[in-house]
């Protein structure tokens, strides 16, 4: 009787859960994250490793295009090849052997330079655990509505990643940081990525909730590199990260692409290397997670019916509380631009004007060409 009981209260429990999720599944193919953050690392130093330099800021470009600001990324990098002195063009860093794009920019903001990148901050910004005099721009103040990006680029082995060439990062000891973050509520959903030699190994020991992970090259395969420059003589990028911003290149904030289109990028055909990935620890269906959920960031819009003619001047009205006045500002078109714009307009020709001693200059010139041409004597004569 007892296990009629229990038999007919499971399925009421069973048929009760089907049709709640039947009325959420709409909710559970959504993310539900609220804000994006991205941690993007380069492991590597000295010249030779130009390439994960590259890899490590083209993929900071990317997330930026797309919306991820300075704010919420957290840069690792060495920064020794921008102003290395075998760089024929100091300040840049390319990664096409064209020249066309410098993904150092002027705008790169790194966070952790140098002798910085060790293992240990690594895993302190992972888990928060940083010293109280530590900056916020160093920071991952991610929580638990908080989709996290991170990225590692570098030299590696079987369950293992170096850092500089002086110590190593074991994929235990980065699944333990990742259950740490869920356990402190420190992500949502997190896509972890890697691009160095046997980079699969490195995921094979998670067992924290929502990670996909993906990797260039599966255990006992090398990770190679891509785009050899040889008027500096190294390669600019490597193959599977060069792939992966070439996707990336046709993603827009609008875009419906997938991972399940991630995951067909770079090819062995054209990473030489057998990339692989996880998402059996993943609650939602691949096919349901837009790229823009990672490389992207949530945007809040106000919808609004005010029209606003930005081709003729408005009049702003605004209310003066200390003594009951109404001032009111007439802006012109040009002040309703953003300021970006602003700076980046060509001045009209005439607002022109020369700068400040260029007609004192100009009457200096024509009396120095007049005192060699015929000297005192003639001037005595004139006068």
């Amino acid at each position: 009787m007892k296990t009629l009981s229990l038999a007919i209260f499971l399925s009421t429990f069973f048929i009760a859960g089907c049709i709640n999720l039947e009325g959420t599944t709409e909710e559970f193919l959504r993310s539900g994250h609220t804000n994006n953050w991205a941690v993007l690392v380069c492991t590597s130093r000295f010249w030779f490793n130009y390439r994960h330099v590259a890899n490590s800021l083209s993929l900071y470009r990317s997330v930026k295009r797309l919306g991820i600001p300075d704010s919420h990324i957290v840069l690792m990098l060495a920064d020794d090849m921008a102003c290395n002195h075998r760089n024929p063009k100091p300040a840049t860093v390319f990664s096409h052997k064209n020249a066309e794009l410098n993904v150092y920019g002027d705008d790169v903001e790194v966070d952790y330079r140098g002798y910085e990148v060790t293992v240990e901050n690594f895993l302190r910004v992972l888990t928060g655990r940083l010293p109280l005099s530590t900056p916020r721009s160093k920071r991952l103040l991610s929580d638990d509505r908080s989709n996290v990006l991170v990225y590692l680029t570098g030299h590696g082995g079987n369950g293992f990643l170096k850092f500089q060439d002086s110590e190593e990062v074991s994929n235990v000891e980065l699944a333990d940081v990742f259950e740490q973050m869920w356990q402190k509520r420190r992500y949502n959903e997190l896509l972890f990525i890697i691009d160095t030699c046997q980079g699969a190994s490195m995921y094979q020991r998670f067992y924290s909730p929502n990670i996909i992970a993906l990797a260039s090259s599966q255990v006992g395969e090398d990770s190679l590199s891509h785009q050899a420059d040889l008027s500096i003589g190294v390669h600019l990028m490597d193959r599977y990260t060069f792939y992966l911003l070439e996707f990336l290149e046709d993603v827009h904030p609008a875009s419906k692409t997938n991972m399940n289109d991630l995951f067909k990028i770079c090819p062995k055909r054209q990473c030489v290397s057998t990339t692989g990935h996880r998402a059996d620890l993943f609650l939602r269906d691949p096919s349901s997670v837009l790229i823009t959920d990672f490389f992207g960031s949530v945007r809040k819009v106000e919808i609004t019916t005010e029209t606003l003619n930005l081709t003729e001047p408005i009049t702003l009205v605004e209310d003066n509380l200390d003594n009951g006045e109404i001032q009111q500002e007439t802006l012109s078109y040009v002040d309703q631009l953003p300021v970006s714009e602003i700076i980046h307009q060509k001045p009209k020709q005439k607002d022109w004007h020369p700068p400040d001693g260029f007609i004192l200059g100009l009457w200096t010139l024509i009396l120095l060409v007049f005192f060699k041409t015929y000297g005192m004597k003639h001037l005595k004569h004139i006068f």
